[in-house]
């Protein structure tokens, strides 16, 4: 099969990419190389097969249009993206540009040259808004959601906030509607916290990597002053490793017939969630450090709590996490002591 990946040179595309030319399979990456991180993650993958690479923009509909008419990808994984949402207040027409119209170039180009592919595109939990109409319990570590204590399922409703939650909400429902208007085989996953190797992670994107960055300087030394977080600490996400997430999209595409024009609220689960404080105190006890930070103002249009309820994607494409939220600490703080 040939599998052509946007934002390929990211976190999420440079495993996924590593893991099409494991199985011998042929990679086409379409990357401009922008992000943190994206000219190592190249490097890496050229060490590990030949595939041909697109230095392209997904705000150019030429470029996108070249790169699918090229190659005719059976798969073709849309992970190129802004993907903060401190960035997309900083510069919403950015964040508009590479979100909405990228995604409809992508689908657009697809249209009307490789119909037949399978597309699949990353959204995020941002789209149901800050779910601040849900009542919260306060316990000494975390907020809990009272009434959705096993996650969100894919019936929440949609509630587009910031300009973030707005362009990556627009695109999951072009997807969608592709599907329903003209056919083409979309899936939609609707993710939460992802880490892993090869996340080159920044103060507003990859929040585990970043204090585990943080950690490890205070292990070493390096830490000159107390790093910040914004609000109490008690929000709480669930987290997915990447080999996971690299499970999930190839199962997903193998089941194309169920899982066609679908919906799906990806992370690790319930018992995979953490809070804040709780990945501090995990912290603590693996490295035999003390934490100490500043607190901020909370962030704007933050969920005090993203769980998602991952049901519907067991039973549609027989899929869940494999590694636990220890488990991939420790991955993730031995991968990073090596940078």
């Amino acid at each position: 099969m040939r599998f052509l990946i946007t934002g390929g040179c990211g976190f999420l595309g440079s495993n996924l990419a590593s893991e099409v030319l494991k199985s011998g399979n042929e990679l086409i990456v379409f990357d401009n190389l922008s992000r943190e991180g994206s000219y190592q993650n190249l490097k890496w993958l050229q060490g590990q097969g030949q595939f041909k690479f697109y230095n392209s923009d997904i705000r150019s509909y030429n470029d996108v249009e070249k790169a699918v008419r090229e190659t005719s990808p059976d798969v073709l994984f849309h992970l190129a993206g802004q993907v903060a949402m401190t960035t997309s207040l900083d510069d919403p027409r950015r964040d508009f540009e590479i979100n909405v119209l990228g995604g409809h170039n992508v689908l657009e180009a697809v249209r009307k040259f490789s119909p037949n592919t399978i597309v699949t595109y990353s959204s995020t939990n941002k789209v149901y808004g800050d779910l601040e109409d849900i009542e919260y319990i306060e316990s000494d570590t975390r907020f809990i959601a009272k009434g959705f204590e096993q996650g969100f399922d894919e019936n929440l409703r949609l509630n587009f906030q910031s300009p973030y939650g707005c362009s990556k909400g627009a695109t999951d429902q072009y997807m969608l509607d592709y599907a329903r208007m003209f056919g083409i085989r979309t899936i939609v996953f609707r993710h939460s916290s992802i880490f892993g190797g090869r996340q080159f992670s920044t103060f507003d994107q990859g929040w585990i990597g970043w204090f585990v960055k943080q950690a490890l300087d205070i292990k070493s030394q390096n830490l000159k002053k107390p790093f910040t977080i914004s609000g109490t600490g008690k929000q709480v996400r669930d987290v997915l490793f990447a080999s996971d997430l690299i499970s999930c999209y190839f199962k997903a595409v193998s089941s194309i017939d169920i899982t066609a024009g679908n919906v799906y609220n990806i992370g690790g689960g319930i018992d995979n969630s953490l809070s804040i404080l709780e990945l501090f105190s995990a912290l603590e006890k693996k490295l035999s450090i003390e934490m100490i930070y500043e607190r901020l103002p909370v962030r704007q249009s933050d969920q005090k709590v993203f769980v998602a309820a991952i049901g519907k994607a067991h039973i549609d494409f027989q899929w869940q996490p494999q590694v636990n939220k220890s488990q991939g600490l420790d991955y993730m703080i031995s991968w990073m002591s090596e940078q």
